[in-house]
């Protein structure tokens, strides 16, 4: 497997988690409560969730491309065993579409944050992460996606130029939850976000926040 660089990028993303708002944390923290077991998290970046999983979770195998983001994670993996010793986090080299032997199943869950934007294949990867759960398993996801009405247009707009180039793959204009629900997984919560006013022009604004469920 080809190594992922995006040397601007993520330095960009190392510094805006080291600079998250207050809401976006909360997001991560509903994100994740009430989880147990054995978690794989996908598209782990600098490990922004890592301090945020319960102690009730016994494993996060988590799945970063990037090498400069791996290491960070590394790190971050590192403070939080210290800290909390219950949870084991792995940090491993690989790809939602193409998971590792390090990441085999079967898990209790499986966590996007903030991934499925970027990825190459939405429908591989989220059949990977079908494969991956056992039965009854959750999908916890918490994505930008897309919208309607002139925000929408704007999301089609820098799709189709600069941003995907800019920021390592992002795509603003995804209907990522209807791709979770055709994918196989039961809705089972789900919550709209938007990390901007209604007004301003940010394409990263609507979020979906959500938990779904493999259903055999």
């Amino acid at each position: 497997m080809p190594p992922v660089e995006h040397p601007l990028f993520s330095r960009v993303w190392s510094w805006a988690m080291r600079h998250e708002p207050g809401d976006v944390v909360r997001g991560r923290i509903e994100l994740l409560e009430g989880l147990s077991g054995r978690v794989l998290e996908v598209g782990a970046g600098t490990g922004s969730n890592f301090p945020h999983y319960p102690a009730t979770v016994r494993e996060v195998v988590a799945v970063e491309p990037d090498r400069v983001l791996r290491e960070e994670a590394a790190v971050a993996a590192a403070k939080c065993e210290t800290a909390h010793p219950e949870t084991r986090i792995r940090v491993v080299d690989g790809t939602f579409e193409a998971l590792p032997d390090d990441a085999a199943g079967p898990f209790d869950a499986v966590v996007c944050a903030l991934v499925l934007c970027s990825v190459a294949d939405v429908p591989a990867s989220l059949a990977a992460a079908h494969d991956a759960l056992r039965p009854g398993g959750e999908l916890r996801y918490y994505e930008h996606v897309a919208t309607d009405g002139w925000l929408g247009g704007v999301q089609r707009a820098v799709d189709a130029t600069f941003w995907p180039r800019a920021f390592g793959g992002c795509h603003t204009h995804r209907d990522t939850v209807g791709a979770i629900h055709g994918a196989g997984f039961e809705p089972v919560r789900h919550r709209d976000v938007r990390m901007a006013p209604r007004w301003a022009p940010v394409p990263i604004a609507p979020i979906a926040l959500g938990v779904a469920r493999r259903a055999d």
